[in-house]
């Protein structure tokens, strides 16, 4: 039975959105509690069985690369100092069976050309796409529960989530027919259109499955919306010659790219974290009652 084994991290994207606090460190290693954001995808994806991750990085982003590498002298200083718990979680954000490969994006045309430059590591198989400016939580994780649909129907299968029809020209939009609660047997997708143009208030969130066969339409495609080459654009190219399908996901998206979906996943996260949840939990009451 073919599996997913490899997942995508496009994370090339500059973050002009949380400036200052990007201007030298990469968006994706920005902490929601104790972890940084491109981690929760990675353990996301390491939950769903995939064990390649693929990092599509920029001249910004060597700070990912550090950490999930080995950090001899800090891993040695806290063995020294007897500190096991902390050790194992050092050791643990890359385990011994996951593999770490990194390509760069030379420049910035977009989520599309991002996903392309990692054709060459992906080669001819199905693959995952994450997003780690979207923080999603779910039970079982959000792609572990998209690499089960991909096992059932063998196609791409996109995430997705309704939205207000006003939130419309911020997603990819899909339209088709309806198949099951969860599922929906696309027949277009059209890239942040306008409310009144939307054809459905069906929002693709970040997250993918994808054939090898989105590279050869990537790949052949005219630059889209903003002068890109969206992902969007070459998922409805593949339409035409294989099915893809939309999956309501069972979770909850942060949109981490923006300040408001940022505070909002540290404050979830930070009430139900395991060290500090009740403590936070606690204080937060008390803020709302006085």
């Amino acid at each position: 039975m073919p599996k997913i084994t490899k997942a995508v991290f496009p994370i090339a994207g500059l973050g002009t959105r949380f400036l200052p606090a990007t201007k030298a460190s990469a968006k994706e290693m920005l902490p929601v509690v104790d972890k940084p954001l491109i981690q929760y995808a990675v353990e996301e994806a390491y939950a769903a069985g995939i064990r390649q991750m693929i990092f599509v990085t920029g001249r910004t982003k060597r700070s990912v690369e550090d950490h999930f590498d080995t950090a001899y002298e800090l891993e040695n200083e806290l063995e020294r100092a007897g500190k096991t718990e902390l050790l194992a979680t050092a050791r643990s954000i890359a385990p011994d069976d996951m593999i770490c490969t990194y390509v760069r994006q030379p420049r910035a045309l977009g989520l599309g050309h991002a996903v392309l430059c990692a054709r060459e590591l992906v080669g001819k198989e199905a693959f995952a796409v994450l997003l780690a400016d979207d923080l999603m939580v779910g039970e079982p994780p959000v792609m572990a529960q998209m690499v089960q649909q991909y096992s059932e129907w063998r196609a791409s299968i996109l995430a997705v989530q309704d939205v207000p029809r006003e939130h419309t020209k911020r997603y990819g939009i899909v339209s088709g027919d309806t198949l099951n609660e969860e599922l929906v047997d696309v027949d277009g997708i059209v890239e942040k259109p306008a409310p009144e143009n939307a054809p459905t208030t069906l929002a693709v969130a970040g997250r993918y499955i994808l054939t090898h066969g989105i590279f050869d339409e990537l790949a052949n495609l005219p630059r889209g919306v903003g002068g890109e080459i969206q992902l969007t654009d070459g998922i409805a190219r593949l339409l035409r010659r294989e099915k893809v399908f939309a999956y309501r996901y069972h979770g909850t998206r942060y949109d981490c790219g923006s300040k408001l979906g940022f505070l909002q996943a540290t404050v979830d996260l930070g009430e139900q974290h395991a060290e500090v949840g009740r403590e936070f939990s606690a204080w937060l009451q008390a803020r709302t009652q006085d």
